[in-house]
């Protein structure tokens, strides 16, 4: 305890140093301790559920048509679960986006329909009721429904007797027959689900195809993952063999796409790849920490050198290496556990604004927080900077030099070569670390303004306004689909009419909404034998005058016409991309015609529109078709509509709440029981496919930020304490007839000097590591040379500065009061 007051004592006399030496390892140590936080939460915490390790993910490969990623589809399912070994449940889920009408304004929630294995596979415990069963999940059987904790709270009052009660969903009534528990969230939806609904899969008429859904899946105790995996292999074959392919596609067409199971643990389906960004950031904010470290270290080197004649007495009176080493240890010691302190209190804080900066596409990140791993990470952070910052000190000031020291006369005092080496050693460490971090973002820079330079295949994303509207079936039915349309063109010429409106459309999707549907598709003019594939095309569905409003240059031909729709003329559009991979120009696909089933219509080909970056502007451009919204003889159905549209408006106005409310009065105006759903821009669409990188680009900025301002310090501490320790050199220099300018000039040679091997240094560093950033660069080189020459130069620049000015004071010294000083 006395140790500690001498220590605090003496930390108080000197606060200056004291404040700069917490300020710099809390910055440090803060920082690693928030990114920490975000990979702790996200990658290295197990899920949230009981025996987490036993869940995986079920996933398919289709090499036969080129698809890495293969979702699940009903008859795989239904296999599956009727003869798996190796599982002890399987459960298939699909996002929902669904409306309740019947108790005030129609409003829309987000819904997750599952089979009736997916909660219980989870583990999951209802607060009220019951979970689905087998009975819940069967064709014909009564229609029942599961409210989340906060829907029931919000919408109910948390009212216990809602049990039995009916809730309208999508114009069916529905049982409530129960409550999920507080706190649940499937898997990492950002959205909070509010229902839950049964699928009702009816296997008498189940169809091969359909890959739609997620599945997830629960191994038996004891089975592994390359088990369940010849499983699944295993079943495959009796899927196929077990359901009719839909009609107009025959079964070698499924077995020609060699489909092959693809099992992860559910943990990896969660997180995904955003795993490389996180460890590069771990990485680049643990440089900044070592900077942080060699800071102070450099500090504490001067510090100590200044009680060097306390030191060398206390070795004379007896006191032994280690007794002066451990005092030194301790020092370091409390510096390290305040900073380190002070750093946990900034962490706190700076995760807040951290996890609200985060891209929405960040998994888990409700799941990021200051919990017991990461007190313990911050613990074993302030033994390593304690221990780090004291090594340098302890063995230049704890060993058998001190009685030396003591010998030393005034000149003694004067900065050696030997002496200075440690500090110098420091400097060059932080500039190389610095110029890695900061080469790191000048990439990161670099493939922003790549992707900006990529043009979407739209204009001016924020003044399009976008939300979705759904039909149900109960509405308006599937035998009178020519009304369903005329209400959706009456609800496009009434939104027309909003002022400020100069153009509006519909689509089933919206460009980097992340909604995709995907299928084979065959040209008249390109015959395929029986089973063999043709590519993956995808397929929206759309009303006329989407490519005006988008923005979409419309590259030959014509756009759709209300006349192709009513009277269900078969044509289509198809993207540029698809036109010259096929015919090799936009205008050769004019008049050539396509189809997807044997038994659907062949559709002529009336126009080819300009590419757009569906899956954002870092993915090429898929290779797209564009049908009418109502068709017959489509996919094998004798009649097509689609119920479910998103409307795309161009405005001014768009994003302004004023707006919507007035695009929702036109919509309530045709029909009171639609609400709006998914209200965003386009903007909002593409600032979201880009978020990650941008995410990635400010973190790396502020870590080489925060790297450059430690490093510059660093070298202007050294030539500061360097110009103070020889003034009675420079006074005898400029006695003998030294020029002020060759003074300077001196000291800046000196401090470039140790910046230009800092920078040989750290461009070697960089050339070996930033392979490692590849992933997530963008039409950018690892060894971009543009990006190094200007991050050379503009730490050159800046370390010119940070030796000038204090030289300049060197530059100031009177000889004879030099002199004097000695």
């Amino acid at each position: 305890m006395d140790q500690l007051r001498q220590v605090l004592r003496r930390l108080g006399r000197a606060p200056l140093f004291t404040a700069v030496t917490l300020i710099t390892l809390a910055v440090g140590v803060g920082a690693n301790t928030v990114i920490f936080s975000v990979v702790e939460g996200v990658l290295l915490k197990p899920l949230p559920y009981p025996h987490a390790e036993q869940l995986i993910g079920v996933w398919h490969t289709a090499p036969g048509i080129g698809m890495k990623d293969l979702n699940m589809a009903p008859s795989i399912y239904f296999i599956d679960r009727e003869q798996s070994t190796t599982l002890q449940d399987i459960g298939a889920y699909d996002g929902d986006s669904l409306s309740v009408t019947g108790a005030g304004e129609p409003e829309h929630v987000t819904g997750l329909d599952v089979t009736d294995g997916t909660l219980r596979i989870l583990g999951v415990v209802p607060s009220l009721g019951r979970l689905f069963t087998r009975e819940d999940d069967s064709p014909g059987r009564p229609e029942t429904v599961l409210l989340s904790y906060g829907y029931w709270r919000r919408k109910f009052g948390g009212d216990s007797s809602v049990l039995g009660r009916s809730i309208t969903v999508d114009g069916k009534p529905r049982v409530i027959i129960g409550v999920l528990p507080q706190g649940f969230q499937f898997l990492d939806d950002p959205d909070d689900v509010a229902l839950f609904l049964p699928f009702q899969w009816d296997r008498s008429k189940t169809k091969l195809g359909n890959f739609s859904y997620e599945a997830l899946a629960r191994l038996k105790p004891g089975v592994s993952m390359a088990q369940a995996s010849a499983d699944m292999a295993r079943l495959l074959p009796v899927a196929i063999r077990s359901f009719p392919p839909p009609d107009g596609f025959s079964t070698k067409l499924f077995e020609s796409a060699h489909i092959a199971s693809s099992l992860r643990p559910l943990k990896q389906q969660v997180v995904g790849d955003v795993g490389n960004v996180l460890w590069v950031l771990m990485g680049s904010i643990g440089l900044v920490l070592l900077i942080a470290c060699a800071n102070v270290a450099n500090l504490l080197l001067v510090r100590v050198e200044g009680r060097r004649q306390e030191l060398s007495i206390r070795a004379a009176l007896g006191a032994g290496g280690m007794r002066i080493a451990v005092d030194l240890l301790f020092e370091s010691a409390v510096l390290g556990l305040l900073g380190s302190l002070l750093g946990l209190i900034l962490a706190e804080e700076a995760l807040r604004v951290l996890v609200s900066l985060a891209p929405t596409s960040l998994p888990r990140i409700h799941e990021i927080g200051i919990d017991v791993p990461v007190l313990l990470f911050t613990f074993a952070l302030a033994v390593f900077t304690s221990l780090l910052i004291a090594l340098l000190p302890v063995f230049k000031y704890a060993g058998g030099r001190l009685n030396a020291n003591l010998r030393e006369g005034g000149r003694g005092l004067s900065q050696s070569r030997e002496r200075h080496r440690a500090r110098n050693t420091l400097v060059i460490l932080q500039v190389a670390l610095a110029l890695v971090l900061l080469i790191c973002s000048g990439l990161m820079i670099r493939t922003f303004r790549a992707l900006m330079r990529v043009p979407p295949g739209f204009t001016g994303p924020e003044t399009i306004q976008t939300f979705r509207l759904y039909v149900p079936e109960s509405q308006i039915p599937d035998s009178e689909r020519e009304r369903l349309v005329r209400m959706e063109e009456a609800i496009l010429n009434k939104v027309r009419s909003v002022p400020g409106v100069s153009s509006v459309s519909s689509s089933t999707a919206i460009p980097m909404d992340g909604r995709s549907s995907n299928d084979v598709l065959v040209s008249e003019d390109r015959p395929y034998k029986e089973g063999e594939l043709p590519p993956i095309r995808r397929f929206k569905f759309i009303t006329p005058g989407l490519f005006a409003t988008q923005g979409t240059p419309l590259i030959t031909g014509r756009d759709l016409t209300w006349t192709d729709i009513y009277k269900r003329i078969p044509v289509a559009i198809i993207s540029e991309n698809f036109a010259r991979e096929y015919w090799h120009s936009a205008a050769g696909a004019l008049g050539k015609r396509i189809r997807v089933g044997v038994t659907d219509d062949w559709r002529e080909i009336v126009g080819v529109a300009g590419d757009v970056h569906d899956d954002g502007v870092n993915q090429p451009a898929p290779t797209s078709v564009y049908w009418p919204i109502m068709m017959d003889r489509y996919e094998g159905q004798k009649e097509m509509v689609r119920r479910d549209i998103s409307l795309i408006i161009r405005s001014p106005r768009a994003g302004s709440e004023a707006f919507m409310k007035e695009v929702q009065q036109a919509v309530w105006s045709i029909d009171p029981n639609l609400p709006l759903a998914d209200v965003h821009t386009l903007g909002y669409y593409y600032t979201k496919s880009m978020a990650r990188t941008s995410f990635t680009l400010v973190m790396l900025a502020v870590a080489g930020g925060m790297a450059l301002l430690l490093g510059i310090v660093g070298i202007y501490g050294v030539i500061s304490y360097s110009v103070s320790q020889r003034t009675r050199e420079i006074g005898i220099r400029m006695a003998l007839g030294a020029e002020r300018p060759a003074i300077t000039a001196m000291f800046v040679r000196n401090g470039l000097w140790l910046a230009g091997i800092g920078i040989a240094c750290g461009l070697v560093t960089a050339f070996a590591t930033m392979r490692l950033m590849s992933s997530l660069l963008f039409n950018v080189s690892p060894v971009d040379p543009v990006t190094y020459s200007s991050i050379t130069a503009g730490v050159l620049a800046t370390a010119f500065l940070a030796c000038y000015l204090p030289s300049r004071r060197a530059a100031t010294v009177e000889p004879v009061n030099a002199l004097r000083a000695e």
